[in-house]
C-alpha cells in the first residue's frame, strides 16, 4: 500500500502495494517526489486506522441515533409527566373550590341565624322599653348606640390590632347573643310580673271626677233612717261620668243585682274582687279581661239609690274590707 500526501500545496494518492507500503510525496513546481518505506509495525498501525474509521464512523452514527432516540424518549417521558401534573393540579384546584363553596355557604347560614337572633334580641329591647315606661327615642335598639372620644395613640408598643380567627370570632358573638337574649328574657320576666303585680295591685279611686258621699261601715239608711251597714263607699258625680277599674282582672258580673241596680264585679286574683254598683250604661261583659284605668261603665242611679253615684266595694278572700285602705293606695 502506497499513500502520495500534498498538504497545502501538495496532493495525495493512495497505491495499494502486496507486499510493501510506501508513501510518495511529489511536488506539484517541480514534480519532484520522494519516498518513504514504512515498516511492519507502522504500516499495521496505519492500517488499523484505515479499517478502523469504518467502524467508528459506524459506531458514531449509531450513539448519534441512539441519543436522539433517548432524547424523543425524555421529551414523551417529559410531556406526559407534565400532562399529570397539570391534571392533579386542575383537580386540586377543582376540591378547594368546592371547599370554598361550602365553607362560604356554612358562613352565610350561621351569618342569617346570627342576625335573625339579633332581630329577636332588638324585638325584646323595644319590649322591654315600652313595659319600663321609657321615653320615645330614648333607648332605640333599631340604631347603633352613640359613642364618641378624641382619638387617641395608645402607648403600648404593641398596639396593632390583630385579627382573631374567623371561626373563633363568630362562635364568641353567637355565645354573646345567646347570653345577652337569656338576660334579656330574664329581665322581661321580672318586668312582665312586675307589670302584672302593679296591675292587679288593688289602688285608686273607681271615678276620675266626683266625691265621696259616703263611707264603709255603720250608718243610717237614707231610705228608712234606721242604722244600718255600709259594706263600700259612695262617690257621687255627674250622671254618665266614667267609672274605671282600680286594677287589672277578669269581669265575673255584668248585669242587674238586687239593691246594686246595674253591677259590674271584677275578680283580680290573689283573693281580691272589686264591685261598682248603681251604673247606667255596663261597658263590659262576663269573661273579659280589664286593665287597671279601664272604663268598665257609666255613673248612674240605678237599684237602691238616692242619686247619680257609684257604690264601690272591695272584697278580699270573700269577706268586704274598707275600700279606704286602697283608696289612699301608693300604686307600686
Amino acid at each position: 500500500m502506497a499513500f502520495i500526501v500534498k498538504p497545502t500545496l501538495i496532493y495525495c494518492k493512495i497505491l495499494y502495494l502486496a507486499t510493501n507500503m510506501k508513501i510518495i510525496i511529489v511536488s506539484k513546481r517541480n514534480s519532484q517526489s520522494r519516498t518513504f518505506n514504512l515498516g511492519k509495525w507502522r504500516r499495521a498501525f496505519i492500517s488499523a486506522c484505515i479499517l478502523g474509521l469504518p467502524v467508528g464512523a459506524s459506531i458514531a452514527t449509531h450513539q448519534i441515533m441512539q441519543y436522539q432516540s433517548d432524547d424523543e424518549k425524555f421529551s414523551h417521558k417529559t410531556h406526559a409527566d407534565l400532562r399529570d401534573s397539570l391534571v392533579e393540579q386542575e383537580s386540586k384546584i377543582a376540591l378547594v373550590k368546592q371547599q370554598t363553596a361550602q365553607t362560604i355557604n356554612a358562613l352565610t347560614l350561621r351569618l342569617a341565624e346570627l342576625q335573625a337572633r339579633i332581630m329577636r334580641i332588638d324585638a325584646l329591647g323595644e319590649r322591654l322599653t315600652q313595659m319600663a315606661d321609657l321615653d320615645k327615642g330614648e333607648f332605640d335598639f333599631s340604631v347603633m348606640p352613640p359613642m364618641g372620644g378624641p382619638e387617641q395613640l395608645s402607648d403600648t408598643p404593641d398596639s396593632a390590632f390583630n385579627a382573631p380567627d374567623f371561626y373563633k370570632a363568630i362562635d364568641q358573638l353567637s355565645l354573646q347573643i345567646d347570653n345577652r337574649q337569656q338576660q334579656l328574657s330574664t329581665l322581661e320576666a321580672l318586668l312582665e310580673n312586675s307589670q302584672l303585680q302593679k296591675e292587679v295591685f288593688v289602688a285608686g279611686r273607681p271615678i276620675k271626677k266626683g266625691w265621696m258621699s259616703s263611707r264603709f261601715g255603720h250608718r243610717t239608711d237614707p231610705f228608712t233612717g234606721r242604722k244600718a251597714w255600709h259594706a263600700g263607699v259612695d262617690f257621687a258625680g255627674k250622671t254618665n261620668s266614667d267609672i274605671i277599674a282600680v286594677a287589672s282582672g277578669v269581669v265575673t258580673w255584668s248585669s242587674d243585682r238586687s239593691g246594686y241596680g246595674q253591677l259590674v264585679e271584677i275578680n283580680h286574683g290573689n283573693g281580691y274582687k272589686t264591685r261598682y254598683a248603681h251604673c247606667k250604661e255596663l261597658l263590659v261583659n262576663i269573661g273579659d279581661v280589664v286593665k287597671k284605668g279601664q272604663v268598665v261603665a257609666l255613673m248612674g242611679s240605678s237599684g237602691r239609690s238616692t242619686g247619680p253615684h257609684v257604690h264601690f266595694e272591695v272584697f278580699k278572700h270573700g269577706r268586704p274590707v274598707d275600700p279606704a285602705r286602697y283608696i289612699h293606695r301608693v300604686n307600686r
